[in-house]
């Protein structure tokens, strides 16, 4: 069954965002989490990022400096299969349930994750199933680590 490995804020907005045990999701963002720059993340369609602590092992395979948190995801899943996620698709762990609403696009904010700071590693443009995802919240509520994880298609 998929969980909840991390659940990651920076109560001074950028990165690396820290683990916390629990949090609440609200429409617009995870609380305690501050975004930088609101013209490219928060808000209604953005109001949470997820990435898969899966993934990041496999980049750490790869050499690169990277780990929950440190690309800016609020929520670090284990079991997900990644590569079969879209648009649409409806996430449920703990009390809250989000919509995946659009691959987020990497930046140089995150770039000390990764050799050479290539971030382009992660953009779903140029490796198809390695990028992070945007979600909205559909239902606000509590999430906590460990909490389980379920994919609605």
């Amino acid at each position: 069954m998929p969980k909840i490995v991390s659940i990651n804020i920076n109560e001074n907005g950028g990165v690396p965002k820290y683990p916390v045990k629990h949090a609440y999701v609200g429409r617009y963002r995870v609380t305690g989490d501050k975004q930088n720059d609101l013209k490219h993340h928060g808000g209604e369609n953005r109001a949470v990022c997820l990435y898969s602590i899966d993934l990041i092992t496999d980049l750490k395979n790869e050499g690169h400096p990277i780990f929950a948190g440190s690309t800016g995801e609020n929520i670090t899943i284990q079991g997900l299969d990644w590569s079969s996620l879209k648009k649409g698709d409806v996430i449920e762990m703990g009390e809250v349930k989000i919509e995946l609403t659009k691959p987020t696009p990497p930046c140089k904010t995150i770039a000390k994750s990764f050799i050479n700071e290539k971030f382009v590693r992660i953009s779903e443009n140029k490796y198809p199933g390695w990028s992070r995802w945007y979600a909205k919240v559909l239902q606000e509520g509590t999430v906590n680590l460990n909490d389980n994880v379920s994919l609605n298609m």
